[in-house]
């Protein structure tokens, strides 16, 4: 088994820019998520939520330790792994002669990495046979973006963040959902068109829901078609 510490970061930005939120995850020997950590950066771009992630991660783990990195941000990766060599050739400007954008994060990062055994790995974003690990921290980055509130192992939590889709499932399954869908109130609000979501976002009951997910419309807002009875102001219009 490898000594490599396995972990993942995410950032999230509602609008990008918009609310936005960084977070990571740390697995344990097994794989099985273990510490995680998420905060608000206020209005901000996706792309420093994501370095903000990665920094954040690389602030935790102490220097000497092999890390393996999962990200579902080709731009961070990137960034850090490709493009800051030549960044750093020519100043500070992109090929184009431009300034490099969110330097101070990407030079921070440059630091960090100096003589630390890091591997780089791509996991696509919202998917339901991707990386799960990715899942959580895309999850806690969203809720930290939709909050503005730190949070995370060391401030006392004792559950790790459910990603939305399994939130989504979970209440499918409570009992008495099909009760709900088959009572009149049901009825008068199953009208409305169940799509799938372009954006992250909240719905009137409290839960995300993530990009890819289906929703439907509740009141002037948008949420999960099982809470179109449920959530506050769900009912006729």
């Amino acid at each position: 088994m490898s000594d490599r510490i396995i972990a993942a970061c995410d950032g999230a930005a509602k609008g990008n820019p918009g609310p936005a939120g960084w977070a990571w995850v740390i697995a344990d020997s097994e794989g099985r998520p273990e510490r995680w950590e998420a905060g608000p950066l206020g209005r901000a771009t996706n792309n420093i939520g994501e370095l903000t992630a990665l920094q954040r991660l690389l602030e935790d783990v102490a220097p000497g330790t092999a890390l393996e990195v999962r990200m579902d941000s080709q731009y961070a990766m990137k960034a850090v792994t490709q493009w800051l060599p030549n960044w750093k050739r020519n100043g500070w400007k992109t090929a184009a002669g431009k300034p490099v954008a969110n330097r101070e994060l990407v030079e921070r990062i440059d630091e960090l990495l100096a003589d630390r055994d890091v591997e780089f790995r791509y996991v696509p974003a919202h998917r339901e046979d991707g990386d799960h690990l990715n899942a959580i921290a895309d999850q806690a980055a969203s809720d930290a973006a939709t909050s503005q509130e730190p949070a995370g192992t060391a401030l006392g939590a004792t559950a790790i963040p459910v990603p939305a889709a399994e939130r989504t499932t979970a209440a499918r399954q409570k009992p008495g959902t099909a009760a709900r869908k088959a009572s009149p109130r049901s009825a008068s609000g199953s009208g409305s068109p169940v799509i799938k979501a372009k954006f992250r976002g909240t719905c009137p009951c409290g839960r995300p829901y993530a990009a890819g997910d289906k929703i439907a419309k509740i009141g002037t807002r948008w949420g999960h078609p099982d809470c179109r009875d449920t959530a506050p102001g769900a009912g006729p219009s």
